[in-house]
């Protein structure tokens, strides 16, 4: 039956001499026997017809164009196209998907968020703009670690130690700027002109002075400059904390961001960072923890050969414990093999490391708890009174290698819980890194492929070259 009805369908998409058919008694055109299938049986037969041909029947007659344009049938087309296409991993949600699509398609403004997409949002419209989005290279480049990939996959293609200095504007900038950008490209084994790119760039230079915004803007127009010598058609730079408020599904809230050598709190409004507020700074980040980790291994004669055992260790086996004292009384010894150096076997050490997250002072470092800092900047975000609603800066996002241990978001929610009158802490909720490790990879992913893509995110040789030149002094 369905095969037939489909049969009938193609042929009378394809005959373009056939005349005008009849009208019908409700005044849309008359398909004959189709007119009697009901609605949701011929949804069911252009779901598989499939997504190229449902929108060719949409010529036939304004009711088929209503009845091809519904959402839900374009909605189950994307889903369907993600499941299938194997560049696409589970991970890949719809949720993601319409969050981006509802709220990220214009750039700047963003929409504040809400569970409902906007009703002039066009689903058919949307798939077909994904179809001809370009994809773009994703360079993530994080203080300790770089993951780049092409945003069609379903995770970073490879992973490197990040060898330059992103605070470093001194004269040799643009020639280590383009080593670096020329060893990821030659490593993808892509043409730089071939396609635009998404960098990521990790938060710096915190304050809002003038000399740090001076800082900011030469580092961005470093990186432009140097893509656009390499002629990358179109650059979309942007700070790792927005990225992973992205990938959250947020475009408001605060990022808790722990990098290599330091923690940046970092609050953002409608997809920008309140710099006037403040960006809490904590100097403590993976190496502390890695270096610490060292220490009482040795206290505790574990003997190890390199730091990279002793970091596998920590990622493998470390945690933040809920309760800290009670954690003290329990057996919490576990093993892991690690490659080249056999079996090793913490016990305390384990969640030990983790708390200097919250306890710096355990490991002589004078700085305030993460805690501390991250109650600190909800003070001034309450205090700058930026919208009406107080509830914006409630949403933490974790992210970083480091804030991928497992009970950092239970434990920094408790403690702000404590510590945070009740007026402040209600509605508080922390988010653990949506996507572990790669969590600012994702969101610039989410970007790449907005049906929007490059369009209003990106910047241009051309357009880079006019806002230089209105900007310049003369």
């Amino acid at each position: 039956m369905a095969g037939t009805l489909l049969r009938k369908v193609w042929e009378s998409v394809s005959n373009q001499q056939r005349p005008s058919p009849p009208k019908a008694h409700d005044g849309r055109t008359s398909l004959g026997a189709f007119d009697e299938i009901p609605s949701d049986v011929m949804m069911q037969i252009l779901k598989v017809v499939g997504p190229k041909e449902a929108a060719k029947m949409s010529t036939l007659s304004k009711w088929w164009r209503s009845l091809v344009s519904d959402d839900e049938l374009w909605i189950f087309f994307i889903q369907n196209h993600n499941h299938q296409n194997h560049h696409y991993s589970n991970s890949w949600e719809w949720d993601s998907l319409l969050f981006a699509e509802t709220h990220l398609r214009s750039a700047y403004p963003l929409h504040t968020f809400t569970s409902q997409p906007p009703p002039h949002l066009s689903f058919m419209r949307i798939y077909s703009q994904r179809m001809q989005v370009p994809g773009s290279i994703i360079i993530d480049g994080g203080s300790g670690y770089c993951k780049f990939g092409w945003s069609k996959y379903s995770c970073p293609s490879a992973r490197s130690a990040t060898f330059l200095e992103f605070g470093n504007i001194e004269s040799p900038m643009h020639s280590r700027l383009r080593q670096f950008f020329a060893t990821i490209y030659s490593r993808m084994q892509v043409k730089a002109a071939s396609q635009p790119v998404v960098v990521s760039i990790p938060i710096l230079h915190y304050d809002d002075t003038e000399s740090a915004k001076a800082s900011r803007r030469q580092l961005k127009d470093a990186i432009y400059t140097t893509l656009f010598d390499m002629n990358v058609p179109a650059v979309c730079a942007i700070n790792q904390a927005t990225l992973a408020l992205y990938a959250a599904r947020r475009t408001s809230g605060i990022v808790v961001n722990i990098g290599f050598q330091v923690t940046s709190i970092v609050p953002i409004l409608h997809g920008k960072v309140m710099r006037k507020v403040g960006v809490e700074v904590v100097g403590l980040g993976a190496l502390k923890l890695t270096g610490f980790l060292r220490e009482l291994m040795q206290q505790n004669n574990i003997i190890f050969e390199s730091l990279y055992t002793v970091r596998t260790l920590k990622e493998n086996l470390c945690y933040v414990a809920y309760d800290y004292e009670a954690e003290l009384l329990k057996d919490t010894q576990a093993s892991f093999e690690a490659v080249g150096e056999g079996w090793f076997t913490l016990s305390k050490e384990r969640f030990q490391t983790g708390e200097i997250l919250f306890q710096p002072r355990m490991a002589g470092v004078r700085a305030m708890g993460l805690h501390q800092a991250v109650a600190l900047c909800m003070d001034h975000c309450d205090a700058a009174e930026l919208t009406n609603d107080g509830a914006w800066f409630k949403t933490v996002v974790l992210s970083g290698g480091t804030a991928c241990l497992p009970g950092v978001a239970g434990r920094l929610e408790k403690e702000l819980h404590g510590l945070l009158p009740p007026s402040m802490s209600t509605g508080i909720t922390v988010i653990p890194p949506p996507y572990g490790v790669d969590t600012a990879w994702f969101g610039a992913k989410l970007i790449s492929n907005l049906s929007t893509f490059p369009g209003p995110w990106c910047m241009t040789k051309k357009q880079f070259r006019q806002k230089s030149r209105v900007s310049r002094p003369w």
